[in-house]
């Protein structure tokens, strides 16, 4: 890798690291740091592209559904893993489980929905996905590809009797990892054709963009630290909204 691309790649390493915050809210790495970052996920990229590995062990250790139990998984990426770092009592009061991986992509996600969702055996999973696509994190994508990706996970989860709630993509003005790339119409573009599919096919849509949208359609400054992810309080706005669509899910035939 050519020492400028490196430098410009360095935020989404750190991103696709275990437990890891987004990059913005870190101290700032050494360049020893940076480096062993960078191997593990060059590491982890090549033998796991998919981070099958990373929930395998909760997943195991997992009980059988008990009788009555409406077991729900988040499906999603730094946005919904960092959901639980950041308010891990609205997932424990509830017993959702959060399978959020750092800078993942849908193809990623698609390739660990199984282990990671139909093996858990839930009622509802929330799949929210294609911020990373958009950022290109994975390689450049269409629109239609990310569609298609969500759409096949959804598809996925009717086979085997599990209702997908579908959440809007969250706005975003630029990406501080990856700027210049103009996400914010195509955050709305992609929210459109969600939309439409879930309407078509019954299936419950979750729409964070209209409440966090600010006049640019990037994310309120207020709901965020770094313009994509949100802090506690964006969260806070979005936890009303999915469990109105989780109970919406649970309700239908």
């Amino acid at each position: 890798m050519k020492k400028n691309s490196f430098l410009k790649a360095l935020p989404f390493f750190a991103a696709l690291l275990p437990g890891s915050q987004s990059f913005s809210q870190q101290a700032q790495p050494t360049p020893e740091q940076l480096e062993e970052r960078r191997k593990k996920a060059d590491e982890r990229f090549h033998n796991d592209w998919a981070n099958l590995a990373k929930y395998a062990p909760e997943n195991s250790a997992l009980p059988p559904v008990s009788g009555g139990e409406k077991r729900v998984v988040f499906m999603g990426n730094s946005i919904t893993e960092g959901w639980k770092n950041a308010d891990s009592s609205f997932f424990a009061a509830r017993r959702y489980l959060d399978r959020g991986i750092s800078g993942q992509t849908t193809p990623q996600m698609l390739v660990r929905f199984r282990p990671d969702v139909i093996d858990l055996k839930p009622a509802v999973v929330v799949i929210l996905a294609g911020i990373n696509d958009i950022a290109q994190n994975t390689g450049p994508m269409t629109l239609e590809q990310t569609y298609g990706n969500i759409v096949s996970m959804a598809e996925l989860a009717k086979a085997n009797g599990i209702k997908a709630v579908l959440c809007s993509v969250l706005p975003a003005y630029d990406f501080p990892w990856r700027p210049g790339l103009q996400p914010a119409e195509k955050v709305m573009k992609l929210n459109a054709m969600l939309r439409s599919y879930a309407a078509k096919n019954k299936l419950v849509y979750v729409d964070y963009f209209a409440v966090m949208a600010d006049s640019r359609n990037g994310l309120k400054t207020e709901l965020t630290h770094d313009g994509v992810h949100p802090t506690l309080a964006g969260y806070k706005v979005m936890e009303p909204l999915v469990d109105q669509g989780i109970a919406a899910a649970l309700r239908q035939k």
